[in-house]
């Protein structure tokens, strides 16, 4: 089995092989064990880019969350935050359509977060086509990121790899080094193995299919 810490998962993808199955996140060939990737296009669901399409190539390592959970998603904070006034951190951003939703809908200040140059490039390349503003876009390790921090944010959403190392010590580093605002909120994308109900600061569990968000309040 290939080290799946390097990789930002796919839950659908290019054929590799006859079948495939879907474990933790991502989806394997039978025949390789490997993990698979396909550009899916994805839309902004909301705000001044509503209905854009977001269609990341092929090679980038990604699992975006589907448009289906995102709406959800966005249904939930619209009814708990005026995105206008609010910071915002994108961890583990990708092809950063959680950045460019909430720059849609008004949001001003929002750091996007990957380790991985093509993702940063492909949001950057996006970010100039679409004239957005409002969006910092940083390559650097997330873990290092967290720990070295010197701001905070009203909202955090975090979407790694779900067989990611450490992915279970995230709200924790959050809550340690105080990177949410009083008041504010951290998001965080898993798989179905994973739960949070008894860590500091949970709230509730949404699922939207195979993607679930555990959310925290401070």
């Amino acid at each position: 089995m290939p080290d799946l810490d390097h990789f930002h998962g796919a839950k659908v993808g290019n054929k590799v092989g006859s079948k495939k199955t879907e474990m933790g996140g991502y989806l394997y060939s039978s025949d390789f064990g490997l993990p698979t990737f396909l550009s899916l296009p994805m839309r902004i669901i909301s705000g001044i880019h509503k209905g854009r399409i977001i269609q990341a190539p092929s090679h980038l390592p990604v699992r975006p969350t589907t448009d289906y959970a995102r709406t959800g998603l966005f249904n939930l904070l619209n009814s708990r935050l005026s995105f206008e006034d609010i910071s915002c951190i994108d961890l583990f951003s990708g092809t950063g359509a959680i950045s460019l939703e909430l720059a849609s809908r008004g949001c001003k200040d929002i750091t996007a977060i990957d380790n991985n140059r093509n993702c940063i490039q492909f949001l950057q390349q996006t970010v100039n086509s679409w004239k957005v503003t409002g969006i910092r876009i940083i390559k650097e390790d997330v873990f290092k990121f967290l720990n070295t921090a010197r701001m905070n944010a009203d909202l955090i959403f975090a979407d790694p790899p779900y067989a990611l190392k450490g992915l279970k010590e995230i709200p924790e580093i959050i809550t340690k080094n105080k990177l949410v605002k009083p008041g504010g909120l951290l998001i965080l994308e898993h798989g179905d193995d994973q739960s949070f109900k008894d860590s500091p600061h949970f709230v509730e569990e949404r699922n939207y299919g195979n993607v679930n968000f555990s959310i925290f309040q401070f």
